[in-house]
C-alpha cells in the first residue's frame, strides 16, 4: 500500500494500515518524488540545450547533457558522486544521482540550476 499524506483521512488510513500490518513489514516515510510536469519540463530544457549548444566543440545528445548538468548541479550543491574504476577496466565512471530519484524540491533546484546555467552561457 502507498499513501500520499495529503489530508487527515489519508493519515488516518496510513496509521490504521501500520497498526494492522504483520510483524516484520516495513514502513517508509519520504518526501514526494518529482512530478510528471517537472520531468517534462526537465526534458524540454534538455532538448532545447542539445539542439542549440555545443560542448567541447560538438553537439551532444539529451542524455549526455542530462549527465553533464546533473553532475554540475551535484557538485554545486555538495551532493555525493562516486568515481569508480570501470567494470571493464577501461577508465573510470562517475556516478551521480539519477533524476528519477529526485524529490520535488530537488527537481525544482535542478531545473533552476539549468536555467541559471543557460542564462550564464547564453552568448557562449
Amino acid at each position: 500500500m502507498r499513501f500520499i499524506l495529503a489530508h487527515d483521512t489519508a493519515r488516518s488510513l496510513a496509521l490504521k494500515a501500520v497498526m494492522e500490518a504483520p510483524k516484520g513489514w516495513t514502513v517508509r516515510v519520504e518526501p514526494p518524488k518529482r512530478t510528471l510536469e517537472q520531468n517534462a519540463l526537465l526534458h524540454a530544457r534538455l532538448t532545447e540545450i542539445s539542439a542549440r549548444r555545443e560542448w567541447c566543440g560538438q553537439k551532444w545528445p539529451i542524455e549526455a547533457w542530462k549527465r553533464l548538468l546533473i553532475g554540475a548541479w551535484s557538485r554545486a550543491t555538495s551532493r555525493p558522486a562516486y568515481m569508480l574504476p570501470a567494470l571493464d577496466n577501461q577508465g573510470v565512471d562517475v556516478i551521480y544521482t539519477s533524476s528519477a530519484e529526485l524529490s520535488k524540491e530537488q527537481m525544482t533546484e535542478l531545473i533552476e540550476f539549468i536555467d541559471a546555467w543557460e542564462a550564464e552561457h547564453e552568448h557562449a
